[in-house]
């Protein structure tokens, strides 16, 4: 009874796992899972395994794709194998979850019980239900280098920017509590559309590609900033 009710229980939550993987990446349904070829992700979009969410290196963490949902995968996440339909049937590398709900088999090993912290909300997941989110630059304190990333403001957390170091990470990196900072605007420098997040002697200088998306984030990081928590009208997820 135990292993049946797992089952049901993935194979309820298996949707939310494999649908709308961002930037137009067409997901499987459920029920085609095995049966058709997924788009696989691409390597680019990920720095850390999709489902334990553990960083890739080159030596001992190597990317893998799970031949029945696409995701982007560590070699122990893919250590599966299941007969997929639209292989011939023939047994192919899967990750855990599509392993247990392709076979039906329980594996001992499970990390479904662990609840997502504050860090642990899907970057894909929350970019498509976000107030906005796009690539920034987050300078380093001397203003000369800085960090890449996906940022993103979610509208169930509004207060809240959180960072990503790539668009489909399964984990952010870090957040920043925006309630209380003053958004501050830069004259452009070097051809770089820069403005600050301040407060007291805490300062976060970012740089964004354009000015018009500059000035999209200044007025979302303010209303954040000021505790207004609903999305301003007509607005939509931006990416």
């Amino acid at each position: 009874q135990d292993a049946i009710d797992r089952k049901e229980k993935r194979s309820e939550t298996f949707k939310t796992a494999v649908h709308g993987l961002e930037l137009g990446t067409p997901a499987l349904k459920t029920e085609e899972l095995g049966r058709r070829a997924p788009q696989w992700v691409r390597d680019n979009l990920v720095t850390m395994c999709m489902r334990c969410k553990e960083p890739f290196n080159a030596i001992i963490r190597r990317r893998h794709h799970c031949r029945a949902c696409g995701y982007v995968v560590c070699a122990r996440c893919s250590d599966y194998k299941a007969e997929l339909q639209y292989d011939g049937n023939r047994l192919n590398r899967v990750c855990q979850e599509c392993y247990v709900f392709l076979t039906g088999c329980v594996v001992l090993e499970d990390r479904e019980g662990k609840h997502k912290g504050i860090l642990e909300k899907e970057a894909a997941e929350v970019s498509g239900r976000s107030l906005l989110c796009s690539s920034l630059q987050l300078l380093d304190k001397n203003g000369k280098g800085g960090t890449r990333g996906w940022f993103v403001i979610p509208r169930d957390d509004p207060l809240v920017l959180y960072i990503y170091a790539a668009p489909q990470d399964v984990r952010a990196h870090t957040s920043i509590p925006l309630l209380g900072y003053q958004v501050r605007d830069l004259p452009q420098g070097d051809s770089r559309h820069l403005f600050q997040l301040v407060q007291s002697r805490q300062v976060y200088t970012f740089v964004a590609d354009t000015e018009e998306l500059k000035r999209r984030w200044m007025r979302a990081m303010a209303r954040s900033a000021a505790g207004i928590t609903h999305p301003e009208e007509g607005e939509d997820a931006d990416s």
